[in-house]
């Protein structure tokens, strides 16, 4: 398998500097007791906006490290098509800094400008090799001495990426493809199946289900037909037609008493497996993902995923939890440097996976690091993950509205 060309542009040990002369940003505003932020625009991809902590000594030179605390952004990661544009020339970093609250106020930036910086970044070897555009302070606006100055480390690594895509929807039992350019490439295919006794008859016999709630059992009303959504599983298969994946529904998706959706107080589970020993009806958990549709202002899909761990179940490794638009999809993202993944619970560096999901009739795509396959089950791991993510989207739904017939049980199917 070829990786597709992948750059990420690091903005990071960000810190400012005020001189004791900066007025107040407001009434009762004051730099050095506010924090302030920089906004942050590269080309055409959506600005982003980071918190500033402040340096309280002045640096010695313009190359010298902030002594006290410092921060990063989220930063940019630019694909091929992104590579292909901003390699022509270089290309200007913007970091416009405030002080003040954040946010508009009809329309109207709230906190107080202090100051722009911006840095060159040119791409045009940044595919084979890392390479540092900026490292040290710079004044905001040029001047004299008593301007705000601002430290930043902008550099750019290769962060190549195996890319694939669903040819259609995880339901519909599709072929997934290897992405590479103008190149699709068949590498694995999906069986999905809805039948009730998925759960019980896709793990092996030894295998325990009784600690930290990993499989609930569920009586009265939500045992009836239609009041829950359970016995999901789709396998994936190498082109040689071995079993190399799974994600499994363990805890079916039910509705919280009196009403029609899936609760974050009792989400639906999933497991995603890998094969355990040369039989075909064996497996062995690698992860586990939670699922419930959001409150609020934004109508979402909230998720928890979790690595099991060889010391058991109450030893799962949590790395990554969000929401997504369950109209309109979204990214499902591991990722430390993403606001939205759980980087402060995870051990995990760096960009690991991310699917695209489109919303409804959009195709599912995964990009997964290089460094995190060493073989073709590796990245049929993350495949997985991804069907159970565009899955859940389904499980998800109100109980109020009809799923296609895809999802339908069929108790004299079998997959095994």
């Amino acid at each position: 398998m070829d990786p597709c060309p992948f750059v990420r542009l690091i903005i990071e040990s960000l810190s400012l500097k005020l001189p004791t002369a900066t007025k107040p940003a407001g009434p009762g505003v004051h730099p050095s007791t506010t924090p302030c932020y920089a906004k942050l625009k590269f080309s055409s991809f959506p600005s982003q906006t980071a918190l500033l902590p402040l340096c309280s000594a002045l640096p010695k030179d313009d190359s010298s490290s902030p002594t006290d605390s410092f921060a990063s952004a989220e930063g940019f990661h630019l694909d091929p098509s992104a590579l292909r544009r901003l390699s022509e020339k270089p290309v200007a970093l913007k970091l416009s800094v405030f002080a003040g609250r954040m946010g508009q106020t009809c329309g109207i930036t709230s906190g107080k400008l202090l100051g722009v910086v911006q840095v060159a970044v040119d791409l045009s070897g940044a595919q084979s090799r890392p390479v540092v555009f900026q490292s040290g302070w710079k004044k905001l606006g040029g001047g004299g001495a008593d301007k705000p100055m601002l430290h930043v480390v902008v550099r750019s690594e290769p962060d190549p990426r195996f890319v694939f895509q669903f040819g259609g929807e995880p339901e519909c039992s599709p072929v997934v493809f290897q992405i590479q350019g103008s190149i699709r490439q068949p590498v694995f295919s999906c069986k999905f199946s809805a039948e009730r006794n998925n759960r019980t008859r896709s793990l092996p016999s030894d295998f325990s289900l009784n600690s930290r709630g990993w499989m609930r059992t569920f009586s009265g009303d939500r045992d009836r037909p239609g009041k829950e959504r359970k016995g999901w599983m789709i396998i994936i298969y190498d082109l040689s037609g071995s079993s190399v994946a799974a994600a499994s529904m363990i805890t079916p998706f039910v509705p919280s008493p009196g009403s029609d959706r899936v609760s974050r107080s009792n989400p639906g589970a999933w497991l995603i497996l890998r094969p355990n020993g040369p039989s075909v009806s064996s497996w062995k958990p690698w992860g586990r993902l939670e699922a419930w549709r959001e409150r609020g202002s934004v109508d979402g899909l909230g998720y928890k995923f979790e690595l099991v761990t060889d010391a058991g179940f109450t030893s799962g490794i949590p790395i990554a939890e969000g929401a997504m638009n369950v109209k309109k999809g979204g990214r499902f993202c591991i990722d430390n440097a993403r606001k939205h993944s759980a980087s402060s619970l995870s051990p995990v560096r760096g960009f690991v996976m991310c699917s695209s999901v489109e919303g409804k009739n959009g195709f599912l795509s995964v990009q997964v690091a290089v460094n995190h396959v060493n073989c073709m089950a590796d990245a049929a791991l993350f495949v997985a993950l991804s069907a159970a993510i565009d899955l859940s989207m389904d499980a998800c739904q109100l109980f109020s509205t009809k799923l296609r017939k895809e999802f339908c049980h069929d108790e004299h199917d079998s997959y095994f």
